[in-house]
């Protein structure tokens, strides 16, 4: 693999970014991970890796850039599941978030892809937890920018504030994906149950799914909720929408 650490200038400031592409061959389509609310990691950098294999370049950008750098977020990640306190100061520092941040964000980061010489072709997106909201948001500000969406349980994505992402899904013109957790804590079941009804009227091309006997995390290994079937099925989803949508390969959907 070939990678680098980039920023990238915004109305905000200086945003960093992992990249990463094949080594061989180029230039491919490109995919920007939105990452969870625990930040940047080299969890997060493998995920970035094991889809940059399979012939894309990856952008996964770090959303808390006002706050800080990687670990340096004001909360001690290795202690969020064990220490409420530290969980509670991760949670603060998402709320930092807004989706229209995120949704601004995301132009300077499609200008980045358009004048890469190792990027061509769509455009895709997909994000976990936190990010849930915010690639629906970035895809409705965007329309044009993405291809392929696909979300894991994420969150907040049906709100009753006025910049709620499931109000703007008709200007999403990509293929949407949600993938869900069969019992998750931080996505009430009422949001899962209302979605499909809700993108058929949007008129988005969609497909919601639930796995079944998974927790919220299941997609991550380092995460006490990791279900391995899960969170290969996942990739599996994953790898299946964008060769359908960036690739324009033909598959069993």
């Amino acid at each position: 693999m070939r990678e680098a650490e980039i920023t990238i200038a915004t109305a905000d400031g200086t945003l960093d970014a992992f990249t990463c592409h094949p080594e061989e061959g180029g230039p491919f389509p490109a995919a920007i991970l939105y990452m969870d609310a625990p930040g940047i990691r080299e969890e997060l950098r493998d995920f970035a890796r094991r889809l940059g294999t399979a012939g894309y370049f990856v952008m996964l950008p770090n959303l808390y850039y006002r706050v800080g750098r990687e670990g340096g977020y004001g909360f001690d990640r290795t202690r969020t599941s064990q220490d409420d306190a530290e969980r509670q100061k991760m949670f603060a520092v998402m709320n930092t978030l807004s989706n229209a941040m995120v949704a601004a964000d995301t132009g300077p980061m499609l200008d980045y892809l358009a004048g890469h010489a190792m990027v061509s072709g769509p455009v895709g997106c997909f994000g976990y937890c936190m990010s849930g909201r915010f690639v629906l948001a970035a895809a409705a500000a965007h329309p044009d920018g993405f291809a392929a969406v696909a979300a894991y349980y994420g969150v907040g994505i049906i709100t009753d504030r006025p910049d709620s992402p499931h109000l703007s899904l008709g200007r999403i013109r990509g293929e949407i994906y949600l993938g869900f957790a069969s019992d998750d804590a931080y996505v009430p079941q009422g949001v899962v149950d209302a979605l499909p009804a809700i993108m058929t009227e949007a008129g988005v091309t969609h497909r919601i799914e639930t796995y079944p006997g998974t927790s919220h995390g299941f997609a991550f290994p380092l995460r006490t909720d990791y279900d391995k079937t899960a969170a290969e099925r996942h990739w599996e989803r994953l790898h299946a929408l964008f060769d359908r949508r960036l690739r324009g390969r033909i598959t069993g959907r």
